[in-house]
């Protein structure tokens, strides 16, 4: 019974280092670029796009195409970004053992 109590009392903990875990990333960002810099995103720790820069120079009403692929892939890049610091923010609550389901 004593056990129980304290695996209830370490789960909690967790929880709660969960929640402030969960507080810092919202407040963290990433940037990832894409076309040599020519598209910019920043992403904060909660998936939301803060920010997109264009240059000019990669406006060409001719090949709108292009300006897509570099837009969708400097979004996937901030995102896997992203994860990465979701990752490394969960091993240092979680002591580098993988918890199924989690993020």
């Amino acid at each position: 019974m004593k056990d129980i109590g304290k695996l209830l009392k370490q789960a909690q903990q967790m929880q709660t280092k969960m929640a402030q875990m969960q507080a810092e990333l919202a407040e963290k960002s990433v940037e990832a670029s894409a076309g040599g810099g020519m598209v910019k995103v920043v992403m904060n720790g909660k998936h939301e796009i803060v920010s997109v820069t264009i240059d000019p120079e990669v406006v060409d009403p001719q090949d709108v195409e292009m300006l897509e692929d570099l837009v969708a892939a400097a979004v996937t890049e901030a995102a896997n970004r992203v994860e990465e610091m979701v990752r490394d923010q969960m091993s240092s609550i979680t002591g580098g053992m993988p918890l199924p389901g989690m993020f």
